[in-house]
């Protein structure tokens, strides 16, 4: 389990979408408190679905080989081939975009569905992440705006703590969450491990946001300067950042739910 925690966790903190969004959040006026806000509506969505799933398995593991364990491996099984679909989903759209742009066909090219990421017009096959577009990143839409950086960067001005929120809700990549409610069924808290590698899997999954709400807080001219630069370099990236990690965590959780469902 906490194996498999740590893989989803660190795909979750390195999806890009998010982190891209929460630039521009600290970039707007009182940005250091609407990113407080997007972090904390961030961490409320992870310990909500843990506090769900401990509920649902009064905080001790399911017998193995029984229908909830089953059940369990089964969830796993279909979050990562969908997460696979997904990324070649991704993988082929990023091409006919491409594809387009050389050929000098600016409506397909500069499509605002196309342009999104896994979510919002995507939701539908985006959600395939283990739930929905938001799987790998629901919500995209709003991301896919970054790539116009002038109408966003003035709607974030005018944005408030609560839809600084609210947009962390939706960039949530809920499949990758899926995955990790799925695997948590197995943890069991009358041992302090399994709350260490819960409490531990939160906070590597929002790592990168909080490492950059401090360092706008401790150094605001630097951290609009480079992380600026990080969001340039994640919109000319995201696209083969988001197929590498769906692949990459798809193939392991389709790996590991086989081994367990055949073994």
């Amino acid at each position: 389990m906490v194996l498999d925690l740590v893989l989803i966790g660190l795909a979750i903190t390195l999806y890009p979408l998010p982190g891209m969004a929460l630039v521009l959040v600290l970039a707007s006026p009182r940005g250091v408190y609407k990113g407080l806000a997007f972090i904390v509506a961030w961490l409320a969505c992870l310990v909500a679905v843990i506090a769900m799933v401990m509920a649902f398995t009064g905080g001790q593991p399911p017998a193995p080989r029984s229908p909830p364990t089953i059940a369990a491996l089964a969830a796993t099984l279909v979050i990562g081939l969908s997460l696979i679909v997904y990324s070649e989903h991704r993988r082929r759209r990023s091409r006919r975009i491409a594809a387009a742009a050389e050929a000098g066909s600016p409506s397909e090219a500069g499509s605002p569905s196309e342009a999104a990421g896994p979510g919002s017009a995507d939701t539908g096959s985006g959600t395939a992440g283990g739930g929905s577009g938001a799987a790998a990143g629901g919500g995209e839409r709003a991301a896919g705006d970054m790539g116009s950086g002038r109408s966003l960067t003035s709607r974030m001005d005018q944005a408030t703590g609560w839809s600084a929120a609210g947009l962390a809700v939706l960039l949530q990549p809920w499949g990758m969450v899926s995955a990790a409610a799925a695997t948590v069924v197995k943890a069991d808290l009358s041992h302090v491990q399994s709350f260490l590698a819960l409490l531990g899997f939160c906070v590597l999954a929002t790592s990168s946001l909080l490492a950059m709400e401090l360092y706008t807080v401790f150094a605001p001219e630097d951290a609009q300067r480079d992380l600026t630069r990080l969001r340039a370099w994640l919109s000319r990236h995201k696209e083969q950042a988001i197929v590498l990690l769906c692949l990459l965590l798809g193939l392991w959780l389709v790996g590991r739910s086989l081994y367990q469902l055949t073994g």
